[in-house]
Formats: C-alpha cells, structure tokens, sequence
C-alpha cells in the first residue's frame, strides 16, 4: 500500500487574501495541504484591483541586478525572496492562467488587455480547483487564550484552529480596502518587533503654497522635469503640483529617501530641473537676449519656452532679485530648490515601510516568537518603487513562505 504524504492531513489558514496569501494557498494547496484563506473585505484582490484601474503594472523586464537595486536597504532579504519566483517567473505563471502579457516602452510588464480583474478570475477558478476554501467578510481578532485564531465572522465570533498560519495582511496604506495596519498592536503583544509603519510612493506637503498658485495650478501636472536630491544624480518624469506640496510618479520614486531626509533634519530640500534638455549655458545665453517692451513672463516663453505650471512655481520659489539677472535666473530655472515638510498621510500613500523586521523571522518567513506562525506580503519591513516591483516582491514572499510552511509542517511531521 502506497503510504499517504503526512501533509495530507494538514490544515493551513492564511489571513489577507492579496497577492501574497493567494500565492501562498495556491503553493500550499498544489502541495495537497488543506487550506482555509479568511479576509475581512468582502472580496479579495480589493486593492490588487485598485491598482491595476489605468493599467495592471504587473512587473518589470529590466535586468536582474538592477531590478534587486530597487529595494533599497531590503536588497539582500528581497534578493533571497526572487530567486525561487522572480520576474520572469513571475510572467510564465500569468501565462499559465492563460493571460498574455507586454513589455512597455518603459520596460514595465502589463497583461495584453491591461486589467487585473481577468487575471484574478482566472486565479481564483484555479484555487478553487486546487480545493482552496475562502472565506470573505471574516476579519481576524488575534489569537484565543489556547493559541486558536479568533475570527469576527457575519455570524459573530469564530475560533479556528490550524497546524500552520500564514499572515498576510499588508501594509498601512489604503485602509478601506483593507490594509490597515490593524496587526500591529496583536503581534507586538506577542513579542513580535515591529518597525513603524511610514508612508511609502507618497506626496509631500511644503509649508504653504501662494493663494495664487494653489487655486490656479493645484493638480497640475509638470512634464518633462527632472528632480534631484543634494548630491544625487537627477531623475527625469513628471509630477502633480497639488493643493498643498507636490506628488507623482516621480516624486514616488524619491520618497523613501526624501521621507528619511525628513526624518533626520526635519525638512527636506529637493531641486527641479524644468527644462533638462537644455544646458545651462544655452539657457543663461537665451535668457540674457535682451526683452525690450516684452513682459518677463513672454520673455520666458519666447527664450525658453517656460509658461503655465512651469512660469508659476518659477515665480514662486525664484527669488525678485533673480529675475533681474539672467545667469541667477537660468541657474533657478535648473535647480529651483522645493523645501518639503512632511510626507503625506499614511493612508494616502500607494504602499508602506516598515513593518515585521526580517530579523524577527526564519529563513522561511516564520516568525521567531511565534513557531508556526509565518508572514508574507506588505507586511515585512521592505519598499520599493512602483513600476511592478511592489506586486513581485509581494507574489514571491507568498511563495516563499508557501514553502517555509510546507518545510516547517514536514519536520512537524517527522
């Protein structure tokens, strides 16, 4: 008689069903464990939907070690969680599912029809072929006085018990789709360090805009930029110039670090460059041509093709004196310094830091103080830039805790 593998027998509840815990049931669940998937939205993938509305950026094509770069400080923990499921793993299990996917012109990867509801339907029919049971409108409590899982159901309180448990809860960002940070105070309780949860892919408040600029420019959009921290290299994109201070993909992609400059100094000061493409003695040269009965405002439009948005915050920030000297000028216009106060609120921002420190788990996600209880996702103390470095990170930590549990419930086993 052919012996039965002892995982058979074995129950995993996971709790948050984003990318990370769906990846983490469909590993267990191939791997014939039983596992019971709870969330407390009414459905699942919410924010994983919310993200792809304009276009699923599901990952990205760029080389290995540069895409690893944009983990920052997490780099080598990150690095460990890709090399089982990393990007391009990541594109064969779509097209698994039977979903085709592109490469942008700026190298991000998007599903052929640009939408991430057909790929979570796919994915679901698939995990409820796999026996996956999932379970909506239930919230997780914390644990019982005998280490059951409470669980706030429509019915009311449920205790629920498992060989194994999977943490996945997200972040602090986006709490009405459910990430809401709610698990700090529970795993602290228990032991668990936790690094506070910050803004991450935020805006940024300055002390105060003009009356003028913030009625008349408030949510518009500044192409063609550069942007810049003292003594680092710039970074062309665009941004918002919002009601109170500045967001945007490009100003994403500097939070993490303008977020600790804050943290250190209390402000931070970067540097927009409105018009990259010309060089500083071209631009100085144009603006000394000398404007005769032309207001400055033509003047900047006919020398240097600056107006609206741009010609706003120029006279914004520049000081009077600088007007008066074109090679001051020209010198604002290539690096007119935004001193920024504070990030945006938590709740705001496209993902957060901070979170379950990666020294506070094994090797296989589980946590130190807590045996048999893993965690996965948005959760641990990682960041990274949008242009599908979130999601990837978020898919492979769910693989890899997948397989932590299954390595953990064999020794269990034995």
């Amino acid at each position: 008689m052919t012996q039965l593998s002892p995982l058979l027998a074995r129950k995993v509840v996971i709790i948050g069903a984003g990318p990370a815990g769906l990846m983490a049931a469909e590993e267990l669940a191939r791997s014939g464990i039983h596992v019971e998937l709870y969330d407390a939205m009414p459905s699942v993938g919410r924010k994983f939907l919310l993200a792809g509305v304009g276009g699923m950026n599901i990952t990205h094509s760029e080389a290995k070690p540069a895409f690893v770069s944009r983990y920052g400080t997490r780099q080598p923990e990150v690095a460990e969680l890709l090399q089982a499921f990393d990007a391009d793993a990541l594109r064969a299990w779509i097209h698994e599912l039977g979903i085709d996917t592109f490469v942008g012109t700026s190298g991000r990867v998007f599903p052929t029809d640009m939408k991430a509801a057909p790929l979570l339907r796919a994915w679901l029919k698939r995990l409820r072929e796999l026996g996956v049971q999932i379970h909506t409108r239930h919230r997780w409590l914390g644990w019982a006085a005998d280490g059951a899982l409470r669980i706030h159901a429509p019915t009311g309180e449920l205790t629920v018990t498992a060989d194994a448990t999977l943490l996945a809860l997200g972040g602090g960002s986006w709490a009405r789709l459910g990430s809401d940070g709610a698990w700090v105070p529970l795993l602290e309780a228990r032991g668990v360090p936790i690094a506070p949860l910050q803004p991450s892919n935020c805006g940024f408040d300055v002390a105060a805009w003009s009356p003028y600029l913030r009625d008349k420019f408030a949510g518009a959009p500044l192409k063609n930029v550069s942007l810049c921290q003292p003594g680092e290299a710039p970074r062309l994109g665009e941004f918002v110039l919002t009601a109170s201070g500045i967001e945007g993909s490009l100003v994403y992609a500097l939070s993490a670090a303008i977020r600790e400059r804050i943290n250190q100094h209390g402000s931070a000061t970067v540097h927009l460059d409105l018009l990259p493409q010309t060089p500083l003695p071209k631009l100085q040269s144009a603006l000394s041509t000398p404007r005769g009965s032309h207001s400055m405002a033509k003047h900047l439009h006919r020398q240097a093709g600056l107006d609206g948005v741009k010609a706003a915050l120029l006279r914004e920030l520049a000081s009077a004196a600088s007007f008066k000297e074109p090679a001051q000028l020209a010198q604002m216009i290539k690096a007119l310094p935004i001193e920024l106060q504070q990030p945006r609120p938590l709740d705001e921002a496209i993902s957060s830091a901070g979170g379950v420190p990666f020294e506070a788990l094994s090797a296989g996600l589980m946590l130190n103080a807590l045996p048999g209880t893993f965690c996965a996702g948005e959760m641990l103390d990682w960041e990274a830039p949008t242009g599908g470095y979130l999601l990837t990170a978020c898919f492979a930590s769910g693989r890899k805790a997948a397989q932590g549990i299954r390595d953990w419930l064999q020794l269990q086993a034995r």
